[in-house]
């Protein structure tokens, strides 16, 4: 059974309808009003894992004093994870506006505590465009009556989240992900992908994967797909700056045709609290872009910051969504980036992506 009830109210589109269109929480938009986007973001999560959410003690309030430590692992704080205030979420948002930015692809799915109805707040308070992610996230955060699914039922169940209204509500989808992987792979994350991967044939929605932390592993999902028949182009790679470090295994998987995606800007240390990986800081991340478009890859890069702990909002001392347009563009600057580089990462690329290509 799924864990989504449908409202009853729903207004339904169909893949006709969607073509040619952006599909954000408000409802459909002109390509051409999409403006500069971040292509991987979190507004509302819970990114708690089980363990996490059922601990008593929730560590200390974030404070400008403990803000450093929480961020470098000195102090582990679960609450740092979990953030429910779409009120402070709007305020975030709005300095967003005020740097620069116009749009934002909020993917919190299955397992990540969706709220759509608050995206919507979010977005309606702002005027931003938030376009919001279906799906389920890694094995460890799906409920387990995921496991007795069938792959057929994951494709009705995202068809669904972008026709009809998801988790609930008459919000629609209009992004596919970020269908979560973890290196070694598991069989429950493969049915979840390939019921994404009809489910995006069927819709023409772009396709956001969470990769494992593993150097191949993107390159294991990508082959994957094409095994399976289907193609890649419209397919988003996340997590690239912490996953791959060196230009082969970049380029080889650039090679292919899928997108790359850098959504760690902002994270600006070595200390990372998932494994044993040095951190890049972003003239870092800017210098495998530079590497990407080399190759003749521009059309294949977004980027974005990813914040899903608290400490990265302003509120909390940290850069917010507006880091981007505030202080990455002028490094891009300094580097060289031309106008069209500039554009076709934040404009241009967004854009194509999260245009509904037609379903079958």
């Amino acid at each position: 059974m799924f864990n989504q009830l449908l409202a009853e109210d729903a207004a339904k589109v169909s893949s006709d309808e969607l073509r040619g269109k952006i599909q954000t929480v408000r409802g459909l938009i002109e390509p051409d009003s999409l403006g500069k986007t971040l292509m991987h973001e979190h507004l509302l999560w819970d990114i708690r894992s089980a363990e996490q959410k059922a601990a008593v003690d929730q560590g200390p309030e974030i404070t400008l004093c403990n803000c450093f430590k929480i961020n470098y692992g000195r102090l582990k704080v679960p609450r740092n994870k979990i953030f429910r205030s779409w009120e402070t979420a709007t305020r975030e948002v709005q300095l967003m506006l005020d740097a620069g930015g116009n749009s934002i692809v909020e993917l919190s799915n299955g397992g990540l505590a969706p709220d759509p109805l608050g995206l919507r707040k979010i977005s309606e308070s702002t005027g931003a465009h938030v376009v919001m992610g279906c799906g389920h996230y890694v094995d460890a955060y799906q409920d387990e009556s995921n496991r007795d699914r069938s792959v057929e039922s994951f494709a009705q169940e995202i068809r669904s989240q972008i026709l009809e209204g998801a988790w609930g509500t008459d919000v629609r989808a209009g992004i596919i992900g970020e269908i979560g992987c973890q290196a070694p792979w598991t069989d429950l994350e493969k049915k979840v992908m390939l019921g994404a991967l009809i489910a995006q044939a069927d819709t023409g929605a772009a396709l956001n994967v969470h990769p494992g932390r593993h150097e191949d592993q993107p390159q294991e999902v990508i082959d994957f797909m094409i095994s399976n028949g289907y193609p890649v182009e419209r397919v988003i790679i996340s997590h690239i700056d912490r996953t791959i470090f060196d230009n082969e295994r970049i380029l080889r998987l650039a090679d292919t045709g899928c997108v790359l995606e850098f959504d760690l800007f902002g994270q600006e240390h070595a200390y990372y609290s998932l494994g044993d990986i040095d951190g890049l800081n972003d003239a870092m991340r800017l210098k495998y872009i530079r590497t990407l478009i080399s190759r003749g890859h521009l059309s294949q890069i977004v980027i974005s910051h990813d914040i899903c702990h608290q400490t990265r909002l302003v509120s909390n001392g940290g850069h917010g969504y507006g880091h981007i347009f505030e202080n990455v563009i002028p490094i891009m600057d300094r580097h060289g980036f031309t106008e069209q580089e500039k554009a076709a990462i934040l404009v241009e690329n967004p854009k194509r992506l999260l245009t509904f290509a037609g379903g079958r």
